[in-house]
């Protein structure tokens, strides 16, 4: 029998589906074939005005979205996999999120995106700036005198890498302290703080500590990697008090220190000892880098945690990935110590048979903070020097999803944004 009438009928009903379909349907789970940058598909429909349904729970935390000629071009240019839908199938679909642990959360606008990091440093060095750009998501970079000036307001999100807000130049005295760029970024720290009016750069990053503390407080939203996470909240502690060796700063730390720290003032950590030592790699005993059980790096892997949906929204935003299993990876700090993380601090990610915590959330005043232990998730152990990651090749990573999860979350609606 010829085939051929079959064929064409077979065409034709697909071309019919196609043109009547209102809906683009991107899945995340293993079928996507660039998950992403298919964040960075659902932040171009949301600048263009439209409106993006996040389907947490639903094939690995899926996208819906209109169908338009835009769109269509949008998913085809960038890659990414879509389904068309027709407004009946949406209906079956909406009845599944209703029926199931899953939820419709409504992002409305593409938010203003600002990274902070030196004028001078590399792009491929921060795996946010690598997803941003690899993603086509459009951010700025800022500095010291940019957030002491009060620019913060301007944005929706600000990610910390790994910077040492602690003035201590990131404690890579004992390794670089003789090696022409350690002395010249010191220098430039030197220089900026007196620009500033501060005596000493410990005292200049801790002004700019409090200023992104306030910055969360008033609303703002913080997602920090690596050394970032915890030399922030040491600044913090440590407003009233001297921590910083005279190597770095030309006078001895409070010989009491540890007296006088405030942990009160900090985003996430508690209880915990700062290392003045200049000669030891490590800010303090929050950061579990040194105290890892022997793990081979193939067996190394972090355990996403499973919210509900309906009454857990926000977290579950957090943790939408295809893996719940993820492959670990180190930093200047790799994770934190369950017993220095507050109360109310939710814990996201932690690493099996160990007491290490690799992934956090929590609230402060109107704003939220995120922080992710680690350096890069494509590398796994981050040095001076390594070359660059290329998100061209791990495109559907699961840990550079987690990174894209908190570049969204700031465009869910305010009520969805509440834990």
């Amino acid at each position: 029998m010829n085939g051929k009438p079959f064929l064409v009928l077979y065409v034709i009903i697909l071309l019919a589906r196609v043109s009547t379909a209102d809906w683009l349907f991107v899945p995340m789970d293993k079928t996507q074939q660039d998950h992403l940058r298919a964040y960075g598909f659902a932040y171009s429909v949301l600048e263009n005005g439209e409106n993006v349904e996040w389907l947490l729970n639903i094939s690995g935390g899926s996208f819906l979205v209109r169908n338009t000629e835009l769109t269509k071009q949008t998913a085809l240019i960038l890659g990414v996999s879509t389904t068309p839908m027709t407004s009946s199938e949406v209906v079956e679909l909406r009845a599944t999120v209703e029926s199931s642990n899953a939820k419709s959360i409504l992002l409305e606008k593409a938010p203003r995106i600002a990274v902070y990091c030196p004028p001078s440093a590399e792009p491929w060095d921060d795996a946010v700036r690598l997803a941003l750009e690899y993603a086509h998501i459009p951010y700025d970079t800022i500095w010291d005198d940019d957030i002491l000036s009060g620019i913060l307001e301007t944005y929706d999100w600000l990610h910390l890498h790994h910077e040492d807000f602690t003035g201590q130049y990131g404690k890579f005295f004992a390794a670089f302290g003789q090696a022409d760029w350690y002395r010249a970024r010191q220098k430039s720290y030197e220089l900026n703080a007196q620009k500033n009016g501060f005596k000493k750069v410990s005292d200049h990053k801790c002004a700019v500590a409090m200023e992104i503390r306030r910055y969360v407080d008033q609303g703002g939203f913080l997602f920090a990697m690596c050394s970032a996470t915890d030399t922030v909240d040491i600044a913090l502690a440590a407003h009233n008090v001297d921590i910083v060796d005279q190597t770095f700063d030309g006078d001895p730390p409070d010989p009491v220190y540890q007296k006088h720290m405030d942990y009160g003032a900090t985003f996430a950590f508690t209880s915990f000892r700062v290392y003045p030592n200049p000669l030891v790699y490590e800010f303090s005993d929050i950061d579990t880098t040194q105290d890892r059980p022997t793990i081979s790096r193939d067996l190394d892997r972090f355990h996403l945690f499973e919210f509900s949906a309906e009454f857990d929204p926000v977290p579950c935003m957090l943790t939408q990935c295809h893996e719940r299993y993820v492959k670990g990876f180190m930093g200047q700090t790799t994770g934190y110590h369950a017993s220095f993380i507050k109360p109310d601090v939710v814990i996201l990610a932690d690493t099996p048979n160990s007491d290490e915590v690799k992934y956090i959330h929590g609230n402060l005043g109107r704003g939220t903070f995120t922080f992710l232990g680690g350096h890069d998730p494509e590398d796994y152990q981050h040095i001076v020097g390594d070359p660059p990651t290329d998100l061209n090749l791990v495109r559907n990573s699961p840990g550079y999803r987690l990174i894209l999860n908190n570049v969204l979350f700031p465009a869910a609606r305010k009520q969805e944004r509440k834990t």
